[in-house]
C-alpha cells in the first residue's frame, strides 16, 4: 500500500492499540501512539506471569462461537487475522509457540516480556513515536485530541484516530474506564461496563469460610440455568473463583440483574451418576467419621465434604441425618447462591463498551467520521483460553485496515 503521509494517534498501549500501531506503520503512516502510564502493555504484562495465553487452537468456526451475541460483529476480523495468523505473526517476533494440552496456545518461553521487547523493537523500527504518560480527555473544540500530561494540557491534530482505551478492569494497569463519559458526552452509546470472567460472592458461614478459604474444588463442573462449565474452582472467603466460575459470567451476571441472586448447581463428580454414589455411600462406615467415608468412598476431599457440610446446615439438616440417596443427590447438584459478582476491579476482563450500533464494518464511530475503536472496550466479551487477546489483536488490526482505508479515500477526494 503507498505511504498515506498522514499522521495517525493511536491512543491506549494495550494489545489492541499496538497491533493497530504496527499495521498502520507497516503501510507506510506516520503514527503517534499515547498511553496513559509509564510503560505500555502493562496488563499484558500481567497476564503472562502465569503464561501468555495467546489464542486457542480449536476449529474457527467453534471458536468464534466463544464470542457469542458478538460473533457476527467479530467474524470478519477474527477471519481476517485467525488464530494461524497470529501464531505466525509471534513466531515472526522470534517467539515460537505451542498447543497446550487443553488446546490453548502460548509462546514457548512462556512469558511475555521476551515478546513484548521484540514487538516494542519493530515498532521504533517502523518509526511509530511512543508518548508515555500522556492520558486521553476528548475533543477540543477545533476537533484536536486532548490529552493531560506532566506538563499540563496537551492538544494535538490528527488525520484519524484510533482509540484502543481496554476496559475497567484492573484499573492500576492502565483501563480505568474514564473514557466511557467522553464518548458519552459525544453521543455515542455505551452499554454499561460490568466484570467478567470474574469470581462470585457467596454468604458462606463464618466457620467455613476461616476453614476452607484457599482451598480448591477439582474436576466439578457448574451450572447456572442452561449452561455448564467444567473445571475448577476455588473457595474464598467472600466466594468462588476459578475457571469453572469465569465461563459462566455471562449468565450469572444476567441472572443476578433479573433476579438479584444467581442459583449455581455444583456437580463434585460429574463423571459418575448418582447412584453409583449412593450405593457406595451406602456402604457400612463402622467407626469411620462422615468426612472420611467420603473420601474413602467418593475421593472426596475435605473442602468438597465441607461444602457438603456447608450446604446441610444451611438447610437445617445436619449431613450425617441425611440418607445416601440424599447425600448422592446434594454431591451431583451442590446448591451455591451468587448474591454478586467479584467488583470490576478484581475481573480479569470487562463486558459492555461502545455499541456496535455505534460503529461501521470498519470499526469506525458513526457519529464521528475519522474515530476509530478497538480491543475491550467494544460491546464484546469471551471466556479466558486465548480468546479474549485474538480478539484484541484481530480488532486492533482491523480499525487500523479501516483508518487506513479511509485515510486513502481522503486523500483520493482531496485531489480530485
Amino acid at each position: 500500500m503507498q505511504n498515506t503521509e498522514h499522521r495517525v494517534a493511536v491512543v491506549g498501549g494495550g494489545p489492541a492499540g499496538l497491533m493497530a500501531a504496527e499495521t498502520l506503520a507497516e503501510a507506510g503512516a506516520a503514527v503517534t501512539l499515547y498511553e496513559r502510564m509509564p510503560r505500555v502493555a502493562r496488563k499484558l504484562l500481567l497476564a503472562g506471569r502465569g503464561g501468555l495465553n495467546l489464542t486457542h487452537s480449536e476449529p474457527l468456526d467453534r471458536f468464534l462461537g466463544r464470542y457469542r451475541e458478538a460473533e457476527p460483529n467479530l467474524r470478519a476480523a477474527i477471519e481476517a487475522f485467525p488464530p494461524g495468523a497470529l501464531r505466525a505473526w509471534c513466531e515472526g517476533l522470534g517467539q515460537e509457540t505451542f498447543v497446550g494440552s487443553s488446546g490453548r496456545v502460548f509462546p514457548r518461553v512462556m512469558k511475555t516480556s521476551p515478546l513484548l521487547r521484540a514487538w516494542l523493537a519493530r515498532l521504533a523500527g517502523l518509526g511509530v513515536e511512543v508518548r508515555l504518560g500522556h492520558r486521553w480527555t476528548g475533543w477540543d473544540d477545533a476537533g484536536r485530541l486532548r490529552f493531560e500530561t506532566a506538563d499540563g494540557e496537551l492538544t494535538t491534530d490528527s488525520a484519524c484516530t484510533i482509540l484502543a482505551l481496554g476496559g475497567a478492569s484492573w484499573p492500576r494497569l492502565g483501563s480505568d474506564g474514564s473514557w466511557v463519559a467522553t464518548l458519552a458526552r459525544a453521543g455515542v452509546a455505551i452499554t454499561p461496563l460490568a466484570p467478567a470472567n470474574c469470581g462470585i460472592r457467596v454468604a458462606w458461614s463464618d466457620v467455613f469460610a476461616a476453614r476452607f478459604a484457599g482451598h480448591p474444588l477439582k474436576r466439578i463442573s457448574v451450572s447456572c440455568g442452561a449452561e455448564t462449565a467444567r473445571g475448577e474452582a476455588l473457595i474464598t472467603a467472600a466466594g468462588l473463583e476459578g475457571g469453572a466460575v469465569y465461563a459462566l459470567s455471562p449468565a450469572i451476571r444476567a441472572e443476578i440483574a433479573s433476579s438479584g441472586a444467581a442459583e449455581l448447581a455444583l456437580d463434585l463428580r460429574p463423571d459418575e451418576n448418582e447412584a453409583d454414589i449412593a450405593a457406595r455411600l451406602a456402604r457400612p462406615r463402622g467407626k469411620a467419621s462422615l468426612a472420611t467415608h467420603l473420601r474413602k468412598a467418593l475421593r472426596l476431599d475435605p473442602a468438597a465434604a465441607g461444602l457438603l457440610q456447608e450446604t446441610a446446615h444451611a438447610a437445617g439438616t445436619p449431613l450425617s441425618a441425611l440418607a445416601a440417596e440424599d447425600i448422592a443427590r446434594l454431591v451431583k447438584a451442590v446448591p451455591v447462591r451468587a448474591i454478586a459478582l467479584a467488583p470490576i476491579d478484581r475481573a480479569i476482563s470487562t463486558a459492555g463498551g461502545v455499541s456496535f450500533d455505534e460503529i461501521d464494518e470498519t470499526f469506525m464511530l458513526r457519529r464521528r467520521p475519522g474515530t476509530f475503536v478497538a480491543g475491550e472496550m467494544i460491546d464484546w466479551e469471551a471466556p479466558t483460553g486465548g480468546y479474549l487477546l485474538q480478539a484484541s489483536f484481530a480488532t486492533g488490526r482491523a480499525a487500523a485496515e479501516g483508518a487506513l482505508a479511509f485515510l486513502n479515500g481522503t486523500a483520493k477526494d482531496e485531489t480530485s
